[in-house]
């Protein structure tokens, strides 16, 4: 008979049950899946969003006065449950000044139990300032894990500097659940025209800076053939739109497009996915993109040498560079065999090295010990 190991799951920059798609929603589904892999049985345990996106020290005090009821109702609900149904473990996905979590280390202490996290990110540059009380509660929380999954090696260099003596850090690059994405029998036959394609949000910010990139670049490559498929929408399609109208017909707006079915037909149509990927952690899109057999061109921003092997799997270009990006599509537009080779390899890496199985077999691996530590 196997051993019940419940685990308290909770996401404070989005939850999995979110109405909206994001590349943050998927990774909290996916380790959920992930921790029932690996033989743990993982709850929900809040859905309270501690983000707060425009640095307001009063909106930032008001969400961590609500974390802390949320805290206090559920260490009281867990001390009703029957021993065997109370949580060995709390697992929080993605903490850092924005989202910190207040909720976990204090029903972690209150319930004796370990507490870890993946995704954590350290900002010391946001000790002052308008994020100031959401960098303290993301570090306290930081500082408080037992363990801590690092998903890119962007953000190791702070944990592994600031890391107490008894945390242990684990690497747990970005993967997919390969079971959603069945392998094609084959890629389509090679069509006269290149099609490009875009998945993203349309909204402010850095989608928008991406967004902005992209049609540059485009601009600089009107004179070779090629049609642009763009999934998403949001609050700035307007602007979009307007940026990409120049292109006329050769732009295909498609809107939200949730359905895997669908989104991997249109993967499997593309010779390539191109996204300037402003200030992305590493972007679930890329992965998606590549274990279809589509290769990316992107922004080498944040965490997304992560995910895209640069000359392997696509091409990364400098931040921000509207020129480069423009440079390095046109090269493989023009090299339709080496677009070929570049896609069959990101199928491979992402089903080889980037599945669940391997997700789940880390996660197993770092957690049980520590359950096994605390007599969790």
């Amino acid at each position: 008979m196997s051993v019940v190991r419940p685990v308290a799951f909770y996401a404070p920059l989005k939850s999995p049950d979110h109405p909206s798609p994001s590349g943050d929603r998927t990774m909290a589904r996916l380790l959920l899946t992930a921790l029932e892999r690996a033989g743990f049985d993982p709850h929900l345990a809040s859905d309270l969003r501690s983000l707060d996106k425009v640095g307001d020290r009063g909106i930032q005090e008001a969400i961590r006065d609500r974390a802390l009821d949320e805290a206090a109702r559920l260490v009281a609900r867990y001390r009703t449950l029957p021993e065997e149904q109370r949580p060995r473990l709390w697992f929080t996905y993605h903490v850092y000044y924005k989202a910190p979590d207040w909720i976990g280390p204090l029903v972690a202490d209150a319930l004796h139990i370990p507490y870890a996290i993946a995704e954590g990110s350290r900002a010391s540059k946001r000790a002052e300032g308008p994020w100031a009380l959401g960098h303290q509660g993301a570090e306290e929380a930081l500082d408080r894990a037992d363990a801590i999954f690092v998903m890119t090696a962007k953000d190791r260099t702070a944990l592994e500097a600031a890391k107490p003596s008894r945390q242990v850090l684990v690497d747990l690059p970005p993967f997919l659940d390969e079971r959603e994405w069945p392998e094609p029998a084959m890629r389509p036959p090679e069509q006269a025209e290149p099609r490009l394609l875009t998945v993203a949000m349309m909204r402010e910010g850095d989608k928008l800076a991406s967004y902005r990139i992209l049609a540059a670049a485009l601009e600089r490559i009107a004179r070779h053939p090629w049609s642009l498929d763009i999934v998403g929408d949001g609050e700035a399609q307007d602007e979009i739109a307007h940026l990409f109208a120049p292109f006329g017909s050769r732009i295909r707006f498609h809107g939200r497009i949730e359905s895997k079915a669908a989104l991997k037909a249109l993967y499997e149509q593309a010779d390539l996915l191109v996204w300037p990927a402003v200030n992305e952690a590493y972007g679930m899109v890329l992965l998606e993109a590549q274990i279809n057999g589509c290769p990316v061109v992107a922004g080498a921003y944040g965490g997304v040498a992560s995910v895209v092997m640069d000359g392997r799997t696509g091409l990364l270009t400098r931040p921000g560079d509207a020129g480069a990006f423009a440079d390095a599509v046109e090269e493989l537009l023009s090299d339709r065999g080496r677009l070929r080779l570049l896609g069959s390899a990101a199928a491979r890496f992402v089903r080889e090295e980037r599945h669940l199985d391997a997700a789940a077999l880390r996660l197993r691996n770092a957690l049980t010990p520590l359950m096994l530590d605390q007599g969790a």
